[in-house]
């Protein structure tokens, strides 16, 4: 950037000098009056900024080269680290993407158990409901079914000859009628 500003300069000069010595026209090259002391001064100005730059840098070439070539060793290896730090993270992403897969799979397939134990579980309470009203239906028809039998065995005795007392009789009906509706019993 600053060598073309000089480049740039240098030239605005050049061409500054050329339009002036047009101006003035001369029959004789010798006769030319070539500025000496404005060459001088652009060369001497640019060797003396040559000069002055170097003795103000400081550090001399071999002491920016060791300092150069300890840069490249430094970030060399930290490349080295970087790229297999890069490695080490495909080789992760890698291991985490096949686990991912084979996890996805699981999770399908636990969701279609889960959907087919949904299924049985519900059809299995339809079938407990349907039973359950079943039995809870019967439940009348074994008490009338009870009661028939104990009358056929009550009329078996008095054809036997046995005596019964019917207050025994209805308070063994009542207690097995009890006994029926009693969840426990």
């Amino acid at each position: 950037m600053q060598r073309n500003k000089k480049t740039i300069c240098s030239l605005f000069l050049l061409i500054s000098t050329f339009f002036l010595q047009g101006c003035t026209t001369n029959q004789n090259p010798e006769e030319m009056n070539v500025h000496p002391d404005l060459t001088e001064m652009l060369q001497g100005d640019s060797v003396a900024r040559r000069f002055q730059e170097s003795s103000t840098q400081g550090p001399t070439v071999v002491e920016s080269a060791i300092e150069l070539s300890e840069k490249y060793a430094r970030l060399s290896d930290e490349a080295s680290i970087l790229h297999q730090q890069n490695q080490d993270l495909i080789v992760q992403n890698k291991r985490f993407r096949e686990q991912v897969v084979t996890i996805e799979k699981q999770l399908q397939q636990t969701q279609k158990e889960l959907s087919e134990a949904n299924e049985i579980l519900i059809e299995m309470r339809l079938e407990l409901n349907n039973w359950k009203s079943d039995v809870l239906g019967f439940r009348n028809e074994m008490r009338t079914a009870e009661t028939a039998q104990l009358e056929a065995l009550l009329k078996i005795l008095r054809v036997l000859g046995g005596e019964y007392k019917t207050e025994t009789a209805q308070s063994e009906t009542l207690g097995s009628t009890v006994a029926s509706l009693n969840p426990s019993g």
